[in-house]
């Protein structure tokens, strides 16, 4: 078989017995034996493991995602600058150190009067005022204003002393005489404004146009509780109240990796047997949008210890690890080769040159430059030690597509590691059903963040393998879900042009046009 024919095969979901993967080392910390040294995973029940002559455990959706939640802990929480924490779960109940407003100011561009001076204006008579000077946004020493005066103010200026109410400037001539102004002229152009005479045609209350102290938010008063997620609005009203910094679960950093020696990245010539890694890109791209902080590496060749030297450059920065490819049953599936069984990460690297960056060799880094500090850099000698044994269990999913799937942690920390297979669909499917949720749950979320939909499919399903949940790519609008092209797991252009996940569960072997299905909206 070409490289090329192997790419298209790896990972995938056909029918039949060659897709079964070899039963190995188990995630469930419930099972059995004792854990591996130094960041295994426990040794699974019987019924994880190959080589007995048995035909290997499948597991169901729901079992292998419980599984990994199961292992995956949130994060612990940083004080983190408020832009940094933008996407994150606020660990702390904050409260306003400050009114806001923390001071009267006006609402409008117009003028500060006295409202007993202008009860009786009118447009036939108007009230004349003496205009004292202006007082701008920001502005610090404020004139007292008496009867018979006004000031010029402008919109989030304070108000001052003696004044109890704003007369737009449209409700007045602007100080130029003649009718109804509308709009004051540039205090560089006509610096008279802030002299002379105003009239003014419309009486105004007491109060009106003026924001008061304290009447979106009290000193002291409670803001934002623990939980919250951070938004826009949020970082807004945290900088509002004068809040530098907050206390929250950090974005997980992800560290996205494909495997195979076919790969070439995008603006590369193809040669012979070669395909572009399409991959990494997708699922860095599927990591960001689900919140993480995101590191592409570039494609790992068919070769266990350059995988396993891979993996150990990346565990510094990682808080989760995600590899496409490499996991089902062929000669070159080196994930499965790189960490089954007592598979070790190699150790024998100086510890300065396992320190050595945050990028490591051969990787881009898609995180943002001022992305939060390395906990792990930063944690002393432990922090460089060589990640020991790192076991994963792969296992055998009743699932389509996506049968084939890895999971262990590994290192001395311990880090999750989930091994998608490798056709596109196959592990963005993957992803939104087993990476995402283990996403949500190192911010501290839910990990079900998808809305799921009951929608009619007025085509309906034709076949639907039996024993297995068939995720079929579909188009949803108002109620209705359409599939889009076919179930190839490497038809990476339906993929692009779905918005939704059409789920026919496990005992469904057609849908009838017309018939309501579940739809997992991509959203």
């Amino acid at each position: 078989m070409s490289t090329a024919e192997q790419a298209a095969e790896r990972g995938a979901a056909p029918t039949g017995g060659a897709e079964e993967p070899e039963g190995t080392a188990g995630a469930d910390g419930t099972a059995g034996t004792a854990a591996g040294p130094e960041g295994g995973v426990p040794s699974p029940p019987p019924d994880h493991q190959g080589g007995t002559g048995a035909a290997p455990r499948v597991w169901s959706v729901d079992e292998h995602l419980a599984d990994i939640l199961r292992h995956v802990q949130p994060l612990e929480p940083l004080e983190l600058q408020i832009l940094d924490a933008q996407g994150c779960v606020l660990v702390e109940d904050v409260t306003a150190a400050v009114a806001l407003p923390p001071f009267d100011n006006s609402s409008m561009d117009g003028y500060a009067v006295r409202t007993a001076d202008v009860v009786d204006a009118t447009g036939e008579s108007p009230a004349v005022l003496t205009v004292i000077g202006d007082i701008a946004a920001g502005s610090g020493r404020l004139p007292t204003i008496r009867p018979g005066e006004a000031a010029r103010i402008m919109t989030g200026a304070p108000l001052p002393p003696g004044a109890d109410t704003v007369v737009p400037v449209e409700w007045t001539d602007g100080g130029a005489g003649g009718g109804p102004a509308t709009a004051m002229r540039a205090h560089s152009a006509a610096p008279e404004g802030a002299g002379g005479e105003v009239s003014v045609h419309r009486p105004a209350e007491a109060g009106q146009h003026i924001r008061p102290r304290g009447g979106d938010v009290s000193a002291g008063a409670p803001v934002l509780s623990a939980g919250t997620v951070l938004g826009p609005p949020q970082i807004g009203l945290l900088a509002a109240i004068g809040r530098a910094t907050v206390r929250v679960r950090p974005r997980p950093r992800v560290v996205v990796m494909s495997t195979g020696s076919e790969l070439v990245p995008p603006g590369t010539q193809l040669g012979p047997g070669r395909i572009h890694d399409s991959n990494s890109f997708a699922l860095t791209a599927a990591a960001r949008d689900a919140g993480a902080i995101a590191y592409r590496v570039t494609a790992v060749a068919d070769d266990a210890a350059s995988l396993r030297t891979a993996v150990e450059d990346q565990l510094l920065r990682a808080d989760l690890v995600v590899t496409s490819g490499g996991v089902s049953v062929g000669a070159y599936d080196v994930v499965k080769e790189a960490f089954s069984g007592d598979a070790t990460v190699p150790a024998d690297r100086p510890a300065e040159q396992r320190a050595e960056t945050d990028t490591g060799p051969d990787t881009e880094a898609t995180a943002e430059p001022d992305a939060e500090p390395d906990e792990k850099a930063e944690a002393g000698p432990a922090a460089v030690a060589p990640p020991g044994p790192g076991r994963v269990d792969f296992r055998r999913l009743a699932m389509q597509p996506g049968k084939p799937q890895g999971f262990g942690r590994i290192g001395p920390d311990r880090t999750p590691l989930l091994a998608l297979p490798g056709n596109p669909v196959s592990a963005y499917v993957s992803f939104e059903l087993f990476v995402r949720p283990a996403i949500r749950a190192l911010m501290g979320f839910a990990p079900d963040g998808r809305e799921t939909v009951r929608a009619i499919c007025p085509e309906g399903i034709a076949s639907s393998p039996e024993g297995k949940r068939q995720f079929l790519r579909g188009r949803y609008a108002d109620g209705v879900v359409t599939p889009v092209g076919g179930p190839g797991s490497h038809l990476v252009k339906a993929l692009a042009d779905a918005d939704a996940l059409i789920v026919v569960p496990e005992d469904t072997t057609s849908v009838p046009p017309g018939s309501e299905v579940e739809a997992i909206l991509l959203r």
